[in-house]
């Protein structure tokens, strides 16, 4: 069994398009019919991301923590006692490619950290700062970025490395980090491809959407 995991915050806008990704990605062929579990953590939600994340038939763990790592880690246990070999982590702002799960499997490491492309950017984020986010990302293999939108980890590796930590950001980043002092095998790769929203009121202090605010600052 493969897990999905997808923490949400108040994501009504952009959730819908996020699990009708991941289902997709969790039909496709070459997972040889393989159960797919996919688990929406909604953390302190007051829109309708609880009605749209049911309505979608995938399963729902309710939390109140507004706190991104405890989230993925109550996820994470939760896909754990259902017996999954594989967590594969993306964000409810994000959409994953239809081989997404393949991509990563087929590395045959312990983990795999993603790349992300951005979907359209926001209208406040002129030019120059898009010129300096291109310049700076390092969409090929062996980048050395850490996404919590893109990143795969197997049950035992994501065990031994102490899973993610209660972090109100950067969890992923620490979790990358603890696997490599395990000793586990890390791919670094361009291949599974997951596109993501350049919104800058990032639901995360300190996430992606707080690198883009600040590369606008910079500008």
């Amino acid at each position: 069994m493969i897990g999905i995991l997808i923490p949400a915050h108040n994501e009504e806008a952009l959730l819908g398009d996020c699990l009708e990704a991941a289902i997709i990605a969790a039909s496709h062929p070459g997972l040889l019919r393989e159960t797919v579990h996919i688990l929406v953590v909604l953390d302190s939600c007051s829109d309708a991301s609880a009605a749209i994340a049911e309505g979608f038939g995938v399963q729902c763990l309710h939390v109140q923590a507004r706190n991104v790592g405890h989230v993925r880690g109550v996820g994470a246990r939760h896909l754990l006692n259902q017996g999954v070999r594989w967590i594969s982590c993306t964000d409810a702002d994000s959409r994953v490619a239809p081989d997404w799960l393949v991509a990563q499997l087929a590395l045959g490491t312990d983990a795999v950290c993603g790349t992300v492309t951005v979907d359209s950017w926001d209208e406040s984020f002129d030019r120059t700062a898009q010129i300096r986010y291109h310049q700076a990302y390092q969409a090929h293999d062996g980048h050395r970025h850490i996404h919590g939108a893109n990143l795969g980890v197997s049950a035992g590796a994501y065990v031994q490395a102490g899973g993610f930590e209660p972090l109100a950001c950067h969890e992923d980043v620490q979790l990358v980090r603890n696997l490599e002092r395990c000793g586990a095998s890390i791919a670094w790769s361009h291949t599974p491809q997951v596109i993501t929203s350049a919104r800058l009121d990032s639901r995360a202090a300190g996430g992606f959407g707080g690198y883009l605010n600040g590369l606008l600052q910079s500008v």
